[in-house]
């Protein structure tokens, strides 16, 4: 008998060649050190007046040793820079810098450029019947 796969197989394998696609997108745009972890775990929570590392691991359930593991990493590469935190002078924030801010660029728009190939493949009506049906499985999963 042959074994079904479950949703969560179901979710992964596409959202995993998505992530893969994009990656090498951005690495063929000159950005080959930003890994999945980078943008899963850091990028897409900094707000636009920089994070704190404390939050980021909180919203993430990972460590702050981790978190910061990652950021010093794009520091070090001159993607995101800590700056002073305005409410409280013993806290720094985490922020991107221009490079940081050009890489979302070339990421959303490498993104937007595989929703479009998606939609030729799947059809205009189809596509959006799949975005509809997985923002209201995300919509119910949330507590």
């Amino acid at each position: 008998m042959e074994s079904r796969k479950h949703m969560g197989q179901l979710l992964w394998a596409p959202y995993r060649a998505h992530l893969l696609r994009l990656h090498e997108a951005l690495a063929a745009a000159g950005y080959p050190d930003i890994q999945p972890a980078h943008g899963d775990n850091l990028f897409r929570h900094l707000r636009r007046e920089g994070s704190r590392i404390t939050e980021i691991a909180e919203q993430t359930q990972l460590t702050k040793q981790y978190i910061g593991h990652l950021a010093d990493y794009l520091e070090e590469r001159g993607y995101v820079e800590r700056t002073p935190d305005p409410l409280d002078s013993r806290a720094k924030l985490v922020r991107l810098t221009a490079k940081g801010r050009e890489v979302e660029r070339v990421a959303e728009a490498a993104l937007q450029r595989l929703e479009e190939e998606l939609t030729e493949r799947l059809g205009p009506e189809r596509m959006a019947a799949l975005r509809a049906l997985l923002e209201e499985l995300d919509a119910a999963l949330k507590p």
